[in-house]
């Protein structure tokens, strides 16, 4: 069984993470998809809860051709064990997919293999580029799939945005 762990903050999900994860499933049979910094929220980069990534996710992948599992990966601090702390709460993997310096860095110094898919469009399908078309009432529904905007209105997203960025 090939294994393939994709770790990111989807902070939201949208069509660059949707872009890669499907070259991804052109070469392995199944994927695990991480949440990192799964205990943060409410905060202007970090607006969605690890739950409501998890929607995110799961209602855009429905059409991937292999199986997913999508796993909350919280922050320990600790670099030199963060390897290990995922791999305790990840199914077995062999892979790694990030373009992400500092994983691939902690990955390859554990002898996992790391490849560096190409990214989509990087400057417009970003989470920072996203957030900041949100707060400023700019189209950002074209750069994430349907079911992201409708988790965004369901949890009234783009509010809560506004008010956590806004100052006292």
């Amino acid at each position: 069984m090939d294994r393939g762990l994709y770790i990111g903050r989807f902070q939201p999900y949208h069509n660059g993470h949707h872009s890669v994860l499907k070259r991804i499933s052109e070469y392995v049979d199944e994927i695990i998809i991480g949440i990192g910094s799964a205990q943060l929220s409410h905060e202007p980069g970090n607006p969605f809860t690890s739950g409501e990534r998890i929607m995110m996710i799961t209602q855009s992948l429905d059409e991937l051709p292999c199986p997913f599992y999508v796993i909350p990966i919280e922050d320990i601090q600790r670099n030199a064990l963060w390897v290990a702390h995922v791999r305790s709460i990840a199914p077995p993997f062999p892979r790694v997919f990030s373009s992400n310096p500092l994983v691939v860095q902690l990955f390859a110094e554990q002898g996992i293999s790391v490849e560096s898919p190409d990214m989509y469009e990087r400057q417009s399908h970003s989470g920072t580029e996203i957030r900041r078309r949100m707060l400023a009432g700019e189209n950002w529904q074209d750069l994430v799939p349907k079911a992201v905007v409708d988790v965004v209105e369901e949890i009234n997203g783009v509010e809560r945005l506004t008010r956590i960025s806004g100052s006292d």
